[in-house]
């Protein structure tokens, strides 16, 4: 199974300095090819403590440019915030320079303060993201981008530098709501999953996922294995890894209700995040702290063994040829995130790397 590292960049309350938080989790990111971890990844976010990185492919090219090994994941670009063309420049150019290391992952985004900052309207988000997705994913095949969508109007234009190979089987997409399942099948993307809710829902979105993937593509036809992030806690005690999982994770699910405005119930009324109702009424029952320890029992924490379990039970459930693995959130001091990782790398990860076998394009993307 394939190993990714994903910094997070969270300074919840802010109480350090940003420029602190980017010295310290730089630095681990910097530990991560020599660990052994096979792929680096970055998430966007802007304009909050959330998560500070409001630029992924900036930060993949500075990592392509201290690595020569690990691929470089985008989990993901939020294609509605972007002009189109600029992401297939960005995304070609990334790629030449690291020589065919990068994994592209996209999304369309959650975040009301996100959306409103950038001036787009979040009931176009998903037309947005399609059109953005279509012109991009079919520009990086054939050179060129053009598109007369309704939102996307774009010329002939070539892409410069041209990309040299194809992305396909090296495209990921992250989806929460069962109405974007057909969507990222249609597509032809992989799927990027975040575990957010019970896993005998996330078995029957994927059952939707295969059966239009086969439609659109051929019976014949196989996506790309599924991908799965976590947030990782790992300590020899099972009762100081729970007790600081619940503490840490649960912080941070406690930053997504605020960030995203989960409680605020905005959601159901915007065209395309009419599942998002669902999850204002979950912790409307379930209160905020509820919700919380809901979002942690879906994580990866315990013991070495414990989380290899929880793993082994991912890639059987979801058939995950890849995880990427957060280390530091929820406020938590770096030297426990220094502790959390090494542990990680030296009684999990080489037990991880023996699962399953690799097939099909993400065995020639992910080797």
């Amino acid at each position: 199974m394939h190993v990714g590292f994903a910094p997070l960049f969270q300074n919840l309350g802010q109480p350090v300095p940003d420029h602190e938080v980017y010295a310290r989790e730089m630095a681990m990111a910097d530990q991560a090819e020599g660990m052994g971890f096979d792929s680096v990844w970055s998430v966007e976010h802007h304009f909050t403590d959330y998560t500070m990185v409001p630029d992924v492919v900036q930060f993949l090219s500075y990592m392509a440019g201290r690595t020569s090994r690990v691929q470089l994941g985008s989990m993901v670009v939020v294609l509605p915030w972007h002009d189109p063309v600029r992401v297939a420049e960005q995304v070609a150019m990334l790629d030449v320079m690291c020589e065919g290391r990068m994994i592209l992952g996209i999304g369309r985004g959650l975040g009301r303060v996100e959306f409103d900052g950038f001036r787009v309207p979040m009931d176009e988000s998903r037309d947005r993201f399609i059109e953005s997705a279509q012109m991009i994913l079919q520009g990086l095949e054939d050179g060129y981008v053009e598109f007369d969508g309704r939102i996307v109007q774009q010329p002939r234009r070539d892409i410069r530098p041209a990309p040299p190979r194809s992305f396909r089987g090296r495209t990921y997409a992250a989806a929460v709501s069962p109405e974007s399942m057909p969507v990222m099948a249609q597509l032809g993307v992989g799927l990027l999953v975040i575990p957010q809710k019970p896993w005998e829902h996330v078995r029957e979105d994927f059952e939707v996922y295969h059966r239009v993937w086969g439609q659109a593509h051929g019976p014949s036809s196989t996506p790309p294995d599924p991908l799965c992030g976590g947030f990782f806690f790992v300590d020899e005690s099972a009762d100081r890894a729970e007790e600081l999982a619940y503490r840490y994770i649960g912080r941070y699910y406690h930053s997504v209700m605020e960030h995203y405005e989960l409680a605020a119930g905005h959601l159901a009324d915007k065209q395309g995040y009419e599942y998002y109702k669902s999850i204002h009424k979950h912790i409307d029952k379930r209160t905020a702290d509820g919700a919380a320890a809901d979002f942690v029992k879906l994580m990866p924490f315990g013991t070495p063994q414990q989380v290899i379990e929880k793993i082994e039970f991912i890639h059987q459930t979801i058939g995950a040829r890849g995880v990427m693995t957060h280390f530091a959130f929820g406020g938590m001091p770096h030297e426990e995130a220094q502790r959390n990782m090494r542990l990680f790398v030296e009684q999990v990860m080489p037990e991880v790397k023996r699962l399953g076998d690799q097939r099909g394009p993400l065995a020639e993307v992910l080797a």
